[in-house]
């Protein structure tokens, strides 16, 4: 019986192995969110004052990370996404890293204008 193929250092360090796994740790990620997400709008079905009560929370400065944290996330999945698709259904050929460090760029634009407009 043949045993499972490992890959080598090299091939992990590879800028395409970082942009795999970003898009997998960021949608694990923005999947853990979604109960938190539901949970708080479940309060809203308790009342107004339940409510108000845990929005209350988001003052601290830790649910302001997370919010900006959440728009990153949210930011490099799509990149990533789309770089996926791109790659997918294009007619190029060769590599393309442009296209992750366009990703990388986005995602750093979109939470630097969360971060601008936030206040």
């Amino acid at each position: 019986m043949r045993s499972r193929p490992t890959l080598d250092l090299r091939a992990k360090s590879h800028l395409y192995y970082l942009a795999f796994a970003c898009h997998r740790i960021s949608g694990l990620l923005l999947a853990c969110f979604i109960p938190l997400h539901f949970l708080m709008l479940s309060q809203s079905l308790r009342g107004a004052t339940g409510f108000e009560r845990s929005l209350g929370l988001t003052d601290f400065w830790v649910f302001k990370f997370g919010e900006w944290a959440l728009v990153v996330l949210l930011a490099i999945h799509l990149g990533g996404g789309i770089r996926i698709l791109i790659i997918e259904f294009g007619s190029w050929r060769g590599l393309r890293k442009g296209w992750i460090e366009i990703s990388i760029l986005f995602a750093i634009g979109c939470g630097l204008l969360f971060l601008y407009f936030a206040n």
